[in-house]
């Protein structure tokens, strides 16, 4: 196991991971408030209560640490995303709903659309992990709406999601996305 994660192998699960997780969710806040060529290691680390040579064991650069920390959170979107969606016991309206929340709704205000900003301004940072993340989040929505019974569940998902992306410019509070998000998801799922 790479011990550059902090963990131990010892106890699968660790402390480490939590740490981790905890300086990747500090690293992003901050990366969204100052800009990516703005912030430093040193920010960083005070953000997440870690030491410059503690931050650096676990990234060794300011590029993996931003690669890392957005990975981290698309991963815990699609995470969520794939739960909501596969709660069969709940609407699909609902589920729907949820699932573009977790999504998108998060990143609506200020300082939220500011870590949308950040990386969408980086792409070469990031290489392809947005647009695959996006796809798989396209394919969970397309799946739930099939399995759902929705007739032309593919063009159903596709017409959500540029909805989507227009209410989350138009917005300043989460609220408001799910409130428009909801009626869109009213109308398109008639």
């Amino acid at each position: 196991m790479d011990q550059r994660d902090g963990s131990d192998p010892q106890d699968g699960e660790t402390a480490g991971t939590g740490r981790r997780a905890a300086v990747l969710e500090s690293a992003l806040t901050t990366f969204a408030r100052f800009g990516y060529r703005r912030t430093s290691m040193d920010e960083v680390a005070r953000a997440a209560a870690i030491s410059r040579p503690g931050l650096y064991f676990l990234f060794d650069s300011k590029a993996a640490l931003f690669r890392a920390a957005a990975a981290h959170a698309l991963e815990r979107d699609l995470a969520t995303v794939e739960r909501v969606l596969a709660a069969t016991d709940r609407p699909l309206r609902d589920r729907v709903l949820d699932a573009f929340d977790a999504w998108a709704g998060r990143y609506t205000g200020p300082l939220a659309r500011d870590v949308s900003t950040v990386v969408e301004d980086n792409p070469e940072l990031l290489g392809d992990l947005v647009e695959t993340t996006s796809g798989r989040f396209a394919a969970l929505l397309t799946e739930a709406l099939a399995s759902a019974g929705t007739a032309r569940a593919d063009p159903v998902a596709r017409t959500a999601i540029s909805t989507s992306v227009g209410v989350k410019h138009q917005v300043d509070a989460r609220a408001d996305y799910r409130d428009r998000m909801a009626v869109a998801l009213e109308l398109l799922l008639r």
